[in-house]
């Protein structure tokens, strides 16, 4: 191919194509764990975090949940990729031998918001949330709405091996936050008058994209050093079905994914997906969770 305009276009069209594809086709997990936040601005204000206001009886005037003006915020953060096409290889027509790496450029922009929202999990234990607290806190303030005293509950089951986490899904507030500003994109700089193609002869193609990744609601995870069984999972599920609002009343939490590190993976799929434990016995927990198994909480 002869590296003219025509066939520069040509040539980013077809590596666009690549990325686009693996980009849209990659599995990804962020979309079930986290609010996918989108921003228009250099940084999002998440007060409202702090306001759970469950139904009431209507008797007297409404009751006002002040949201928070000042507090937890997600500013945006810029990201990129690049890599270099050697001109000769252009003219050579050996431009096809670089298709697999737009392939893995799209995959690994589509997997980079699990890689934020995610790898958020393992920093929870040493992190603040919108509370103040660490995002997996022993003693996260809960009540002072109306009669309710304020007492401290954990979502941490202590311990010191290798963590996992359990986390609820199933509503339209999550743990974790992934906010958007900008989806990846491939961009060009492959014009032959380019200083780069003068000196080095080669042309730049790159991906950028804006975005960043924060906690949600704590109420929603709970994290764990102790050994992944039955026991203590089910400690864990007990413990997030118990977690009340400020108000005192239950939030109806559903513990929905279980998630753990490569070398967890098979005391998780023992925990629940196994029919039988290891007595024999049915397994009273299987099917209650699905399992996520990421290097990123590693």
């Amino acid at each position: 191919m002869t590296p003219n305009a025509e066939g520069l276009s040509t040539l980013f069209q077809g590596y666009t194509a690549v990325f686009n594809k693996a980009l849209g086709e990659a599995p990804s997990y962020y979309q079930k764990t986290s609010m996918v936040i989108p921003s228009i601005t250099r940084e999002n204000q998440y007060g409202w975090l702090a306001a759970l206001p469950s139904m009431r009886e209507w008797v007297g005037d409404r009751v006002i949940h002040q949201l928070a003006i000042e507090g937890f915020k997600i500013v945006n953060r810029d990201w990129e990729a690049t890599v270099a096409v050697k001109r000769t290889d252009i003219e050579d027509d050996q431009y096809g031998v670089y298709g697999p790496l737009f392939d893995k450029m799209g995959r690994d922009a589509a997997v980079h918001p699990d890689e934020l929202t995610l790898g958020l999990l393992g920093q929870g234990f040493t992190t603040a949330c919108y509370d103040k607290q660490f995002f997996f806190d022993v003693d996260h303030p809960v009540g002072g709405a109306g009669d309710t005293p304020v007492t401290a509950v954990s979502n941490f089951g202590g311990g010191a091996g290798t963590p996992w986490y359990l986390l609820d899904c199933s509503q339209a507030i999550k743990p974790l936050v992934f906010q958007r500003r900008m989806a990846p994109q491939l961009d060009e700089l492959d014009a032959r008058t380019q200083e780069r193609v003068f000196l080095k002869n080669e042309f730049l193609y790159g991906v950028r994209s804006r975005c960043n990744a924060g906690y949600g609601l704590w109420q929603l995870a709970y994290g764990s050093r102790q050994p992944l069984n039955a026991a203590n999972y089910a400690l864990a599920r007990a413990a997030m079905q118990n977690f009340r609002g400020d108000n005192g009343k239950p939030l109806n939490v559903r513990p929905t994914h279980l998630v753990v590190p490569p070398s967890l993976e098979a005391d998780g799929l023992t925990v629940v997906n196994a029919d039988r434990n290891a007595a024999g016995a049915a397994n009273i927990w299987a099917g209650t969770a699905s399992l996520i198994c990421t290097p990123f909480v590693a």
